[in-house]
């Protein structure tokens, strides 16, 4: 996913850092590239630091607190001069914005630099409509799809009304919401590896809600969440496509949803 800033369109808007996040650059970069044209379209100069590593969250988690301040003293020092710090996800945004100032309780000048961080990192949705005030360029996406909140970005953000206002401007999409959106789909980072009875479960839970909102999309803001959710209705055998919102505002919902095989060019 990264690329150098000379390969992005100018702009002489406020200059964006990407934090693109470890699973959407290993599993999904198609959400990365969508956050960039959304951002451009809204006017931002975009850059892909190639520094970024992981924002430390799974070590944060997992009690090993030298290692989470090591690696958050790299994405501080990579993100410095940016105006804003944006990603397309909920769960590493909030890391960067919550979690780092706590980090550093007793390091003054490290408190200080993680603040200043946190005051400029933003969620990719949150960013286009709580900041820019930004409308997507036109999309069209014909098909009832139901949305997935995310726990962190839910919880620790807010992340609740901004997406259902951009998607409302996507042509052909039908939202339908789905029961108990709010609920965890069983993820969790770690939680699905330590509990997997229980993530099986409450993620089983998440696919028959989709199945009772007669959805043939689900959308959502965090990869973690909707890989979990992809596998299990492919392994159930449920028809319903996943894509994490960005794709669908932003038109490039032309491959294979998540989970699904890469498709094969036709021959010609």
């Amino acid at each position: 996913m990264v690329q150098s800033e000379t390969k992005l369109r100018k702009s002489k808007g406020p200059h964006v850092g990407l934090f693109v996040t470890c699973l959407v650059d290993l599993f999904r970069p198609n959400i990365g590239f969508a956050a960039v044209k959304l951002l451009q379209d809204a006017g931002c100069r975009v850059s892909v630091p190639a520094q970024q590593v992981c924002c430390g969250q799974p070590a944060y988690n997992n009690g090993d607190d030298a290692a989470a301040r090591r690696i958050a003293k790299q994405v501080i020092e990579t993100f410095a001069d940016f105006d804003y710090v944006v990603g397309p996800s909920g769960s590493c945004m909030a890391t960067l914005r919550k979690d780092y100032p706590e980090m550093f309780e007793d390091d003054a000048k490290w408190r200080e630099r993680a603040a200043d961080l946190s005051a400029r990192s933003f969620e990719l949705m949150s960013f286009l409509t709580d900041i820019l005030g930004a409308r997507p360029m036109p999309a069209s996406y014909p098909g009832r799809v139901t949305y997935h909140d995310s726990c962190s970005g839910l919880r620790k953000l807010g992340i609740k009304d901004q997406p259902r206002q951009l998607l409302s401007q996507v042509e052909g999409l039908t939202l339908a919401e789905l029961q108990d959106s709010e609920t965890c789909c069983g993820f969790g980072g770690t939680f699905c590896v330590k509990y997997p009875e229980i993530s099986t479960h409450m993620v089983s839970d998440k696919v028959a809600n989709v199945e009772s909102a007669e959805a043939d999309t689900v959308l959502g803001g965090d990869l973690g969440c909707l890989l979990n959710i992809a596998g299990r209705l492919k392994r159930l055998g449920k028809p319903a496509r996943v894509f994490h919102a960005a794709e669908v505002l932003a038109g490039m919902t032309d491959l294979a949803a998540i989970g699904e095989p890469d498709r094969k060019p036709e021959k010609k």
